[in-house]
């Protein structure tokens, strides 16, 4: 399975995420805050975010994973890990 470094995790998720809501202030979105709430997602917001995050990083994501996509984090170290 395809894994990205944290660096570019990070820009993917912080471009995913500005791509759906593009006034998010994503620089002062803590790592460990949970981004759905913070950011007022709904669910098709979310599934936006995660094929947005697949398309940038070429990382497959299944629904299975989708619980650890909460905050930037979380998302970065899914991505990076081996």
């Amino acid at each position: 399975m395809r894994r990205v470094d944290p660096a570019e995790a990070r820009a993917a998720v912080a471009g995913a995420l500005l791509a759906i809501v593009p006034d998010a202030d994503v620089e002062s979105l803590g790592d460990d805050t949970p981004f759905r709430g913070e950011l007022d997602l709904d669910s098709l917001d979310f599934l936006t975010f995660v094929e947005t995050v697949c398309a940038r990083t070429g990382v497959r994501i299944d629904e299975a994973d989708y619980p650890r996509l909460t905050t930037v984090a979380s998302c970065v170290a899914f991505l990076s890990e081996p």
